[in-house]
């Protein structure tokens, strides 16, 4: 297995998820602050789950984010 490929292909792969995922928090943020549930000076707990069943991979990683 060429070990610079499979490198490549993964950094591919969480560009993809990192800039989808920016939108999909962006746009809950938004929500929940039109809705008085999120506020300026606030900090958020949020979790991304990594899965595959072929690599019996099953993470979830937490992290905070200050509005």
């Amino acid at each position: 297995m060429d070990d610079t490929a499979v490198n490549a292909a993964i950094a591919k792969f969480l560009r993809s998820v990192s800039a989808s995922a920016q939108r999909e928090i962006e746009k809950a943020v938004r929500k929940a602050a039109a809705a008085g549930k999120a506020k300026e000076g606030e900090t958020l707990t949020v979790g991304v789950t990594l899965t595959s069943e072929k690599l019996a991979l099953d993470v979830t990683i937490f992290n905070k984010i200050e509005l």
